[in-house]
């Protein structure tokens, strides 16, 4: 093809921006590629790209005003390339992040089409390979398909419900100059209803900036039924208003839906260097084979009932194994017991008190104990419940608490202090515990939607916590709750909990926080909303209680064994 037809389909081009590394595509965003003449057109068109990418026309730097170097024109919306109506010449070293082109040519009067609109596009994601893989590891098996850029189809709420509106589940990416990501997903179409919206699937995130490197921050909303704003205005989740006056920022107002600082989300940058929503795919979720093979019938529920009945320790005179949960405000600790209980009540109940706040609901020291049947005899364990684990310096349990509970020092209902631990000369102390009171398994038990919101305040105590009970040789084990909110997969099927994707991909993580096997990691479903008994969340559970004996034979076995103790009553 000659080059003055060349020069004469590149003069038909709008150029509304160019993108020059060497990684240049295109693709028709409208209407398919029928005709010959058609065909011949992109093919003119993809040489022209070619050689401009090439940089070997000299008659179309002349003609059509080449630029030698980005900062010889008008800046472009990402300050690396020249704007509208002139070709971008970027510097060796620069790279603009996208091109679109429109070309246009006007046919013959005689021709069916006045004319024939082609926008060819190669809008580029801006995360990197690290930042998409941040990104995805807040869902699971998930695509990413970009929907809207904000530099190139416009910092505008038009322009984001033009592409974002009705795609179903979609997240919200942004970018500032301090090097934070950040945004919002939601499981729910954009429609401008003008009403709030409820999910309960609906969250906040942020990684990068000061955090760079860790895993990503992730904030669920306090009123699910209020997960975002769906206006005309830009994505609107209350706490993050993105778009804010169709302008390139964020507004900034948690509290009411979503409690974070605002430090820790975006580094009191507010000012958007990007702003990109990718409609987001459910791959599946699930592996191919289960990590851990459960058998989920009435006979393997009837087989952990009677398991946990007919228990007993294998220390002589000891009638009871006791089991500590230790964990942050708010995972399940009280509702795990409460949920065992439960089982073996034959209904749902809550005798211990339970619920979300954002300080412990349990302040005292208890010792619970589960009866077979409201009229039954107590099981051969105890689930010992302690005030919840907070980050900041004097809240929360104190961990010297924690040796005295181990060592069997602290009594039932002791009122704990976060600024002042247990005293040999307190009220509440034990000076001389038998076996019978300590500690013979330490159960941790944490959230599995919001692993990625404990601060390293709170993972160092659980650190220091962990040392603390390896120095008394007492077994070990991590309950991870809540995870049919964590997976949607799992929501659905709770069978599938050994089969997600993104749990089992939360239990490697966790092991690697906290060093601990994969095989002393249990996840579980708590009864919560429930009014009757569900046989898969008894199996998860059951099977948890199962290991805590086992786990508390192993204490007797290794630090006791050959001891002769007498704790009958």
């Amino acid at each position: 093809m000659g080059s003055a037809r060349l020069l004469v389909l590149a003069c038909c081009a709008l150029i509304v921006l160019v993108r020059c590394d060497d990684s240049l595509e295109a693709r028709s965003l409208e209407n398919p590629i029928k005709t010959s003449e058609e065909k011949e057109l992109i093919e003119a068109l993809q040489e022209v790209l070619e050689k401009l990418k090439n940089k070997r026309m000299p008659s179309a730097e002349k003609k059509l005003g080449w630029l030698p170097s980005c900062d010889a024109g008008e800046q472009c919306a990402i300050r690396k390339g020249a704007r509208i109506g002139q070709l971008c010449g970027c510097p060796r070293g620069t790279s603009c992040n996208f091109y679109i082109l429109k070309f246009r040519q006007d046919r013959t009067p005689d021709s069916s089409a006045s004319s024939l609109q082609l926008i060819m596009s190669a809008v580029r994601s801006s995360l990197s390979r690290e930042q998409e893989r941040q990104l995805s590891s807040l869902f699971g098996q998930v695509k990413l398909s970009l929907l809207y850029k904000a530099s190139v189809h416009g910092y505008t709420a038009a322009a984001f419900h033009g592409r974002c509106d009705l795609q179903g589940p979609t997240v919200v990416v942004a970018y500032n100059h301090a090097g934070f990501v950040y945004g919002a997903y939601t499981s729910r179409d954009y429609a401008q209803s003008g009403q709030y919206v409820a999910d309960e699937r609906a969250f906040l995130f942020s990684f990068g900036g000061e955090r760079a490197g860790r895993s990503p921050l992730r904030y669920t909303p306090k009123l699910p039924e209020q997960a975002f704003q769906d206006g005309n205005t830009g994505p609107n989740f209350g706490a993050l208003l993105f778009l804010k006056d169709n302008t390139a920022a964020v507004a900034c107002t948690p509290g009411e839906l979503y409690n974070f600082a605002p430090v820790d989300v975006h580094g009191d940058d507010p000012a958007l260097e990007e702003c990109e929503v990718y409609r987001v795919e459910d791959l599946g979720g699930l592996l191919e084979k289960p990590w851990r093979n459960v058998l989920w019938n009435s006979g393997k529920r009837k087989e952990l009932l009677d398991f946990v009945k007919n228990y007993r320790p294998m220390m002589k005179g000891v009638q009871q194994a006791r089991i500590l949960l230790v964990g942050p405000v708010g995972v399940g600790k009280s509702s795990f017991f409460n949920s065992i209980n439960s089982i073996f009540r034959g209904h749902v109940t809550s005798q211990a008190i339970a619920g979300s706040a954002v300080k412990s609901l349990t302040s005292q020291f208890r010792s619970y104990r589960v009866k077979a049947g409201r009229e039954g005899k107590p099981l051969p364990f105890v689930v010992c419940d302690t005030m919840g684990l907070e980050a900041a310096a004097g809240e929360g349990l104190h961990l010297d608490d924690i040796t005295s509970i181990l060592r069997g020092h602290v009594v039932d209902r002791y009122q704990f202090n976060p600024r002042v631990p247990l005293q040999p000369d307190s009220l509440g102390y034990r000076k001389n515990p038998s076996l019978c009171d300590m500690i013979h398994c330490v159960v941790y038990v944490l959230d599995s939607t919001k692993l990625n919101q404990m601060t390293p305040k709170l993972w160092e105590k659980l650190t220091d916590i962990r040392s603390k009970v390896n120095l008394l040789g007492v077994p070990q084990l991590v309950l991870m709750t809540k995870v049919d909110e964590a997976c949607h997969h799992v929501g659905v099927d709770l069978k599938q909990v050994y089969s997600s994707h993104f749990i089992d991909r939360k239990v490697q993580e966790l092991g690697v926080f906290l060093g601990i096997p994969i095989s002393c990691i249990i996840p579980v479903k708590n009864y919560s909303q429930e009014l009757e008994l569900d046989p898969s969340t008894d199996l998860l559970l059951l099977s948890a209680v199962q290991q805590m004996l086992r786990f508390a034979d192993n204490y007797f076995d290794d630090i006791y064994l050959g001891a002769d103790e007498d704790c009958s009553e």
